[in-house]
């Protein structure tokens, strides 16, 4: 499980405050899928917020911490039902693949003549 320092749990805390629940958990409790769209949504937003359908606070927290053992991600807040979850961005590859041509730009063409307006004139 990933550590962090409260100076940056705090930052993370406010950087979460904006965010919607990407993934919920319902009755079904954590299944390999539920865990598969988490890491999913942990590769593309770093950090995301999770619903619990569970009433239970107990069984909230052992989510909280089973999901954030499998996927070596962080635990940032618990506050009812919303767990907010940290894993840094894998970093993307500095060069294009092999392949993978550019788009080309368009052509600039020449500006229009302005239309010139002779109303007004005596």
């Amino acid at each position: 499980m990933l550590q962090l320092s409260p100076v940056e749990r705090r930052a993370l805390k406010a950087r979460a405050h904006a965010l919607e629940p990407i993934v919920r958990i319902g009755t079904g409790g954590l299944t390999p899928a539920v865990t598969g769209e988490i890491n999913r949504s942990l590769i593309a937003h770093g950090i995301i917020k999770v619903r619990v359908m569970d009433d239970e606070r107990r069984a909230r927290e052992e989510i909280l911490q089973q999901v954030c053992e499998e996927l070596n991600a962080a635990p940032i807040q618990h506050i009812g039902k919303i767990l907010v979850i940290y894993r840094p961005k894998p970093e993307m590859p500095a060069e294009p693949k092999a392949g993978i041509s550019k788009p080309r730009s368009k052509t600039k063409r020449s500006p229009r003549p302005l239309k010139r307006s002779f109303q007004g004139r005596a």
